[in-house]
């Protein structure tokens, strides 16, 4: 099973791609994973991806779809995969479709896991990082135990500079530019199903279930 899993940034696509991924056994795959792990092995196309990010430049689609293509060929991936954060436009998906047919694979499902802008904003502005361990907290859902220092190690919580409010909007503005005509294709194919994202996460992760036809617990 081929499943793509779509939604802003703070839609909780990596939390239920990562619920997913051990109830059906197959891998979760992000594309900010591989990129990492590229440059981590300093492969030809890690060098190439870390070029890019060094400038502040987005990654171009063919070095995306090489990265993902490589990814797909490895044995794990033959029984099934959960594609995140990939594709993010017509092109890539139009890619996808090539290396699948070329496995003889095809797309099974996509999930489109939608919230509120506003939700977004108090998903993204809330969230805290420590600085010395980097453990997450959230001010609302996950707040640390005092105020400014983390439950591990004591280290400074900070704010990321793209969780605050203004780069928030345009990222959500771009998020739906680009990606709108890529939903508006699978739902013209019959491939997507909307998914309400704004519930608690087991609530989310029951309909995503009902959405493939799994039984849930």
């Amino acid at each position: 099973m081929v499943i793509i899993l779509l939604g802003s940034q703070g839609a909780g696509k990596g939390t239920q791609a990562a619920l997913l991924s051990e109830r059906l056994s197959i891998p979760h795959v992000a594309t900010g994973d591989l990129f990492r792990e590229a440059i981590k092995h300093q492969t030809e196309l890690g060098q190439r991806v870390k070029g890019y990010l060094d400038r502040g430049e987005l990654v171009p689609d063919e070095v995306t779809v090489a990265v993902v293509r490589e990814r797909l060929s490895q044995p794990d991936c033959q029984k099934g995969v959960i594609l995140d954060g990939f594709p993010r436009n017509v092109e890539q998906a139009q890619a996808l479709d090539r290396i699948l047919a070329e496995q003889g694979r095809r797309v099974d499902r996509v999930l489109d896991i939608r919230i509120s802008r506003e939700a977004v904003l108090e998903r993204l502005t809330g969230r805290r990082i420590c600085r010395r361990c980097g453990v997450n907290y959230h001010l609302r859902f996950n707040p640390p135990r005092e105020e400014r220092g983390c439950d591990l190690c004591g280290g400074e919580l900070y704010q990321r500079s793209d969780d605050r409010s203004e780069p928030i909007k345009k990222r959500l503005e771009l998020y739906v530019a680009r990606t709108r005509p890529l939903v508006d294709g699978y739902q013209e194919r019959g491939l997507l199903t909307a998914i309400d994202g704004e519930g608690d996460i087991e609530g989310v992760h029951r309909d995503i279930l009902a959405a493939l036809g799994l039984e849930t617990a």
